[in-house]
């Protein structure tokens, strides 16, 4: 059985690579490592919505994984406020308590 490969996986898989280097090389600013990964989570959901799509599985995992992601953006925001009202910045520099 030969798999087939769309333009939408493939571009999601790009997108989700991108996020991750994206990740490793924005380590000075805590949301922009929110947002990469923000991108890795909403493409890894893509990536999971055409899989679903292609081979007629239940799409009910995928609600149950963009509930967790969202609970997880969430959680990212609120540390990422309280960090800015107690620290004034988010530099992830600035716990680092070696410096």
């Amino acid at each position: 059985m030969t798999m087939f490969i769309s333009f939408g996986s493939i571009s999601f898989t790009v997108l989700f690579i991108s996020g991750l280097i994206s990740y490793v090389l924005s380590n000075k600013h805590f949301l922009l490592m929110l947002i990469s990964l923000e991108v890795m989570v909403l493409s890894m959901y893509m990536i999971l919505f055409f899989y679903f799509i292609q081979f007629n599985f239940e799409s009910f995992v995928n609600m149950i994984y963009l509930t967790l992601s969202v609970s997880e953006g969430a959680l990212g925001l609120s540390i990422l406020v309280n960090l800015i009202r107690t620290h004034g910045m988010d530099m992830v520099l600035v716990f680092d308590s070696l410096w």
